[in-house]
C-alpha cells in the first residue's frame, strides 16, 4: 500500500535552511531493501554515482558480507524482497462486537492515515494457540525517509573524517580485556551535518539503500507513527496501545542470536549474533563491551546507558581494593584489640548493667555482649576515617572523569547538540496544549502551556508525593517499635550465649522486614509515579524523563535510606536513664539504644542486608521475569499442559514453511521493554551508589560487593537485551540525563555523611578524646569504663525495679549504662534539697565540641580537595577539542562551496 508523499507534519514540516554542523559519527549500517528511484549524487567532487541499477550490484564490499553474514528474507516484505520491514504492529483478532468494530475502524483508519503520509504496508497473520495475531509490517521509501530525517534534523555523512586519533598508550600493552582483532571490523570514520534535500549532492550516499541505518529508519517511522492523525482528531500510536486496537508496536531485530557452529570459524551471522557471542555470554565478563555496536544496533540511549555502567564498574576496582585493605586491617586489628579484651577478658566485663526493661527484664554482665564489640572493630577503626576521605575523593574524580568520557561518547556518536537541535515536542504534549506560540528560536509556531495551566498540574502531581513519603516514614517507625518490642522478649530469655547475638538478631531481622517494606512500597509508587508525570504532562521526553526521575529518586532516596539514616544519625544520640521508660503494649521499655560498641555495629547489618538483599533480589527479577513473560507468551498455560511448541501452533507464514516462525513472529513472543525503558538499571545504580559512597563509612566491602554485582550486571543486561527483549525503540540521548545531576547531589551529601557517621556515629572521637586528654599515659586501656556511668538501684520506681533472676547477680546496689552521667544528691530520694538527679559531665561536652570540630574540619578539607580535583581535570580533552575547531573550520569550507556551486548552477540556468 503506497500513496502520495505530502508534507509532514504541515504544521512544522517548513523549516528553513538551517547550516551544516558536522561532527565524527559511526559508520552507518549496510541495511538492504527500499524503492528504486534513480538518483545522482555528487559528493563533494567524488565520481557521481548512479544507483538505478540493482542495490545488490551497487553496494560496496561491507563487514556483513565479510563476515559471511546471511540476509534474512522475513526482514523484508513477503511480495516485495527489496523494501526492508522498518517497523512491525499487531494485534489480535477479536469476535465481533461493538466494541472490537471500534478497534479495528480505528486501526484501519490508522493505516489509512500512514498511507497518506507515503508508508507503505503489508499484512499477515499468524495462529498463536486458539488466537489469530493480526500483523501490519512498515517500510519507509526513499523519498519519505528524506523528508523525514530533514524534519528530524537528522546528521548524516558528508565528509570522511581526515583527523588522525591519537593512539591510547594502555592499547599498546598487550592485556586480556581487549576484543579480539578482526571481530568487529573497523570501517571509516565521518563528519556529519544536519540533513536537507536540498543540499542532498553534498552527502556521501554510496547507495541510497543503505544510506539510512536501520536504527535511523525505525526512529523516523516511530516519529509518524507517534504524530499520525487518525479519526476525528486522535493522534499517535501510543493511544491505540494503551486501548488495546495494538497490542504490540516494535522494531525486528535483524536475526536470530544463536546457530550451530563456531562464530569464529563461520562467522557472525547477524549483529545480533555478533552481540550475543562477543556480549552477552557470561565467559566474556572480562572483555571490554562492543559499545559502537551496542549503539548502533539499540540505539544511542541504549549505548550511552551501558557505557556508564562500565566505566562506574570500572572505576569501583580502585575503591574496591582499598576499601578491602580497610576491611583486613580491621580484621588484623581486631586480634590484639584493648577494648575487646577488656570487654570479654578484663574486669570491666563483670559491670553490671542495668535492665533494659521494667521489672521483666533481668540485670546482665558488659561481658555478654563480647561478640558485638568485636564484631564493631572490623569497622570502626582509623582506617574507617581514611577511607571516608577516599571515597568522597573518589566519587569526585569518577564524576569529572565520566564528564570527559562523555563528551568523547558524544563526539563519536554525533551527539553534540542533539536536546537543543533534534528533540521533538511529545505528542500528549501537542494534544493537551491548547494554546501556542512563536518559538523564539525557531520562529516556528508550536504548542504552548501557560504557567497559570502547568503550575496547578505540578501541585496537584507532587502532593501524592509527600504523601507516599509520609507512608515510607510511618513503615519505618513500624520497624523502630519491633525493634524495641523484639528487645523486650530477648531481654527476658535466659541464655548468655543467646543474649551476646540479641543484638545481631535484632538488627538482622528488623533489616529484612525494612527490605520487604521497601519492595513493596517500590511496587506502588512505581505505577503513581507514572500517572502523576503524565499528568504533570512535561513538553519533551528529556522533560518527562527529567520529571518521573525527580519524583522517583526523591521517593526512593527516603524509602532505602530512611531506616539507614535513622539508625546513623537518631538511634540512641538522645541518651537516657535506665529508669525512663516507654510503654509498649503494657510493658515499660527504656528508648532504643546502641549497643555498647556503638551503632556502627547495627548501621553495617542494615547496610549489607538492604543492599546485598536488594541486588540479589534485582538480578534475580531481571532474569527470571522477561524468561516468564516469553515462555507464557509462547506456551500459555494451555500450551505448556498439551506439550506444544510455538513453531507447531503458527500458521504457515510468510516463507511457506509452516513450522518455521518469521522474524516478526519471535519477535512478538519475546518481553517488551516496558514504558519505564532504562530508568529501573539508573535507578539500580544510583541507589548503589549511594550506598558506597553516603554510608561507606560503616561498611568499607560495599564497592567491592557492587562492583562484582557489576560486572554481573552488565552482562545480564546485555543478555536480556539481545535475547529475551525485543528490539527497543533506537532512541537517541546526549547523556544520561538528570541522572548525572542526582549523582553529584549524592557525592556532595556522602561528604556530610560520612562525616557525621565518623564522628557521631562511630566510637573514634570519643576514643581519642580519651586518649588524649583523660588517659595518663594516652593508651585507650579504660576506655569502657570511662563510657559508662553508674546508676543507683534505688532511683528506680518501686514498679520499675527488675522481678526477674539474674544469674550470678544478687541485690545489686548499683548497675552500669552508656553515657557521661555524674550522680548528686542522695540515692532515692526524689524531692528536697538532696534530691537524686544525674547530671552529663564536662566531658561529654568537650567530646561534643570534639565532634563538631572534626565534621567542620572532615567536610572543609574533602570539600577542598573536591574542588582541587574538579579544577584539575578538564570536562574534555585537548584532542576533543582540537577536532571541535577543525570541524569549525570544515563547516565554514562546506557552506562556502555548497553556495558557490548553487550560485553557478543559477546562472547556467
Amino acid at each position: 500500500m503506497a500513496s502520495g508523499d505530502p508534507a509532514y507534519p504541515p504544521p512544522v514540516a517548513n523549516l528553513p535552511p538551517v547550516g551544516f554542523e558536522m561532527y565524527p559519527r559511526l559508520p552507518t549500517d549496510t541495511g538492504e531493501g527500499g524503492d528504486n528511484a534513480e538518483v545522482k549524487y555528487n559528493n563533494q567532487g567524488q565520481n557521481e554515482q548512479n544507483t538505478d541499477s540493482d542495490p545488490e550490484d551497487e553496494n560496496p564490499c561491507t563487514p556483513l558480507q565479510d563476515q559471511k553474514r546471511e540476509r534474512h528474507e522475513s526482514l523484508y516484505f513477503h511480495h516485495d524482497k527489496s523494501k526492508k520491514i522498518d517497523y512491525v504492529l499487531t494485534y489480535t483478532e477479536e469476535p465481533v462486537t461493538k466494541k472490537t468494530e471500534e478497534k479495528n475502524n480505528a486501526r484501519l483508519s490508522f493505516i489509512a492515515a500512514l498511507n497518506e503520509e507515503g508508508i507503505e504496508v503489508e499484512e499477515a497473520q499468524m495462529r498463536d494457540r486458539d488466537d489469530v495475531i493480526g500483523c501490519y509490517k512498515i517500510h519507509t521509501p526513499w523519498k519519505v525517509l528524506c523528508r523525514l530525517a530533514e524534519f528530524a534534523n537528522v546528521k548524516m555523512p558528508l565528509k570522511v573524517n581526515d583527523i588522525i586519533p591519537a593512539e591510547n598508550w594502555f592499547d599498546r600493552i598487550p592485556h586480556p580485556f581487549k576484543m579480539e582483532d578482526g571481530i568487529f571490523p573497523e570501517e571509516p570514520n565521518y563528519f556529519t551535518a544536519v540533513f536537507q534535500r536540498d543540499h542532498i549532492e553534498q552527502f556521501i550516499i554510496k547507495d541510497k539503500e543503505t544510506f539510512f541505518t536501520p536504527t535511523q529508519r525505525s526512529r523516523l517511522v516511530y516519529q509518524v507513527l507517534l504524530r499520525c492523525k487518525y479519526g476525528s482528531g486522535k493522534v499517535g500510536i501510543k493511544r491505540l496501545l494503551n486501548n488495546g486496537t495494538f497490542n504490540a508496536a516494535y522494531p525486528l531485530h535483524d536475526g536470530d542470536f544463536s546457530f550451530e557452529g563456531s562464530v569464529l570459524v563461520d562467522g557472525a551471522k547477524n549483529e545480533r549474533h555478533l552481540l550475543y557471542e562477543f556480549w552477552a555470554r557470561p565467559r566474556r565478563y572480562y572483555k571490554y563491551q562492543p559499545l559502537d555496536l551496542i549503539a548502533k544496533y539499540f540505539g544511542e540511549k541504549v549505548g550511552i546507558y551501558f557505557a556508564w555502567l562500565g566505566f562506574y564498574t570500572e572505576f569501583l576496582i580502585p575503591a574496591a581494593i582499598v576499601g578491602f585493605i580497610a576491611f583486613i586491617y580491621g580484621c588484623f586489628t581486631m586480634i590484639g584489640d584493648k577494648l575487646s579484651d577488656e570487654v570479654c577478658n578484663g574486669a570491666v566485663g563483670e559491670e553490671v548493667m542495668c535492665p533494659l526493661c521494667d521489672k521483666l527484664c533481668p540485670y546482665w554482665h558488659l561481658k555478654e555482649s563480647c561478640s558485638t564489640i568485636r564484631a564493631t572493630h572490623l569497622f570502626d577503626n582509623a582506617g574507617t576515617v581514611f577511607f571516608s576521605i577516599f571515597m568522597a575523593i573518589w566519587a569526585t574524580t569518577f564524576l569529572e572523569f565520566w564528564k570527559r568520557l562523555q563528551n568523547e561518547i558524544d563526539y563519536d556518536w554525533d551527539l553534540f547538540g542533539f536536546e537543543e537541535e533534534e528533540e521533538q515536542i511529545r505528542p500528549e504534549f501537542e494534544a493537551k496544549a491548547k494554546q501556542s506560540r512563536v518559538n523564539p528560536i525557531t520562529q516556528l509556531v508550536e504548542p504552548f502551556m501557560p504557567s497559570y495551566f502547568k503550575i496547578p498540574r505540578i501541585i496537584v502531581a507532587f502532593t501524592p508525593m509527600l504523601f507516599m513519603i509520609l507512608i515510607v516514614l510511618a513503615a519505618v517507625f513500624g520497624v523502630i517499635l519491633y525493634r524495641i518490642s523484639i528487645v523486650l522478649v530477648f531481654a527476658q530469655i535466659d541464655d548468655g550465649r543467646f543474649q551476646s547475638y540479641s543484638k545481631i538478631i535484632t538488627s538482622a531481622t528488623a533489616a529484612f522486614l525494612n527490605l520487604l517494606a521497601i519492595q513493596i512500597m517500590n511496587i506502588v509508587y512505581t505505577k503513581l509515579a507514572v500517572i502523576l508525570t503524565n499528568l504533570e504532562c512535561p513538553r519533551t521526553n528529556t522533560e518527562y524523563e527529567d520529571s518521573f526521575t525527580f519524583k522517583m529518586f526523591l521517593f526512593q532516596f527516603v524509602n532505602y535510606y530512611s531506616s539507614i539514616f535513622y539508625i546513623a544519625f537518631f538511634k540512641g544520640k538522645l541518651q537516657n536513664l535506665p529508669n525512663d521508660f516507654i510503654t509498649i503494649g503494657g510493658t515499660k521499655v527504656r528508648q532504643e539504644e546502641c549497643s555498647q560498641g556503638g551503632c556502627i555495629n547495627e548501621l553495617t547489618i542494615q547496610l549489607i542486608i538492604i543492599m546485598l538483599g536488594k541486588q540479589i533480589l534485582n538480578n534475580c527479577m531481571e532474569f527470571l521475569i522477561p524468561k516468564a513473560k516469553k515462555f507464557f507468551r509462547e506456551y500459555g498455560l494451555c500450551g505448556f499442559c498439551s506439550g506444544k511448541k510455538p513453531e507447531d501452533l503458527g500458521e504457515a507464514g510468510e516463507t511457506g514453511t509452516g513450522n518455521q516462525l518469521s522474524q516478526w513472529e519471535k519477535d512478538y513472543y519475546l518481553a517488551d521493554e516496558g514504558p519505564l525503558g532504562l530508568f529501573s538499571e539508573y535507578l539500580e545504580m544510583v541507589i548503589q551508589f549511594g550506598f558506597i559512597t553516603i554510608f561507606v563509612a560503616a561498611f568499607p566491602l560495599a564497592p567491592f560487593f557492587a562492583f562484582l554485582n557489576n560486572v554481573v550486571e552488565i552482562r545480564l543486561d546485555a543478555y536480556k537485551f539481545t535475547t529475551q527483549m525485543r528490539r527497543p525503540i533506537p532512541a537517541r540521548a546526549q547523556d544520561i540525563g538528570a541522572w548525572f545531576s542526582i549523582l553529584n547531589g549524592i557525592a556532595a551529601i556522602s561528604v556530610v555523611t560520612n562525616a557525621f557517621i565518623v564522628a557521631f556515629t562511630s566510637e573514634f572521637i570519643p576514643r581519642e578524646v580519651y586518649k588524649w586528654a583523660v588517659s595518663p599515659n594516652h593508651t585507650i586501656i579504660g576506655y569502657t569504663n570511662f563510657s559508662l556511668s553508674t546508676f543507683y538501684v534505688a532511683d528506680f520506681a518501686s514498679d520499675q525495679v527488675s522481678v526477674v533472676d539474674s544469674p550470678g547477680i544478687v541485690d545489686p546496689a548499683t548497675c552500669r549504662f552508656r553515657g557521661h552521667f555524674t550522680h548528686e544528691g542522695i540515692p532515692g530520694n526524689h524531692s528536697g534539697p538532696d534530691e537524686s538527679v544525674y547530671v552529663r559531665t564536662m566531658l561529654y561536652w568537650h567530646i561534643v565540641a570534639a565532634k563538631v570540630a572534626f565534621v567542620i574540619a572532615f567536610e572543609h578539607l574533602v570539600f577542598f580537595i573536591k574542588f582541587v580535583v574538579a579544577y584539575a581535570i578538564p570536562d574534555m580533552t585537548s584532542e576533543v577539542g582540537d577536532q571541535i575547531r577543525r570541524e569549525q573550520y570544515l563547516q565554514r569550507e562546506a557552506l562556502y562551496s555548497a553556495e558557490t556551486k548553487r550560485s553557478k548552477d543559477d546562472e547556467e540556468d
